[in-house]
């Protein structure tokens, strides 16, 4: 099957549980993904729910991931990395497009424990824009 073909609208994940060497540090997290309009949902018992993403403080922590969360425009992508920046968290490239595929815009962070955290806006020509 070719990508133009696929329902990008599909969800294909269900959840994922990452795991933290230290909850509080991983206010990460909660910084930069507001700006991505994806909430916190709940937080008890060493974990943080952000809808289908779980932070969970456990070890070994999880480490070597790259996530890559949604983002609904160039502007989106720019405040993610600007509010993480802001916050004193690691740039791992700045916002722009990349030569991955035509319009594909992001920027990327690393979250306490070294994961290549990215946010991605397909912009106009790439196979999954959304319009």
């Amino acid at each position: 099957m070719h990508s133009d073909a696929w329902d990008w609208s599909r969800p294909i994940v269900e959840h994922l549980d990452l795991h933290v060497s230290d909850l509080e540090r991983s206010v990460f997290y909660e910084t930069v993904l507001a700006p991505l309009g994806i909430p916190k949902l709940h937080e008890h018992a060493g974990e943080a729910c952000f809808t289908r993403v779980n932070v969970v403080a456990r070890t070994p922590p999880t480490t070597g991931l790259h996530l890559c969360f949604h983002a609904r425009s160039c502007a989106e992508v720019d405040a993610f990395h600007r509010a993480g920046t802001a916050a004193g968290f690691r740039s791992n490239g700045e916002p722009g497009l990349r030569d991955y595929a035509p319009g594909y815009y992001a920027a990327y962070l690393l979250d306490p424990d070294g994961n290549n955290i990215e946010a991605l806006y397909r912009d106009v020509g790439n196979p999954g824009y959304g319009g």
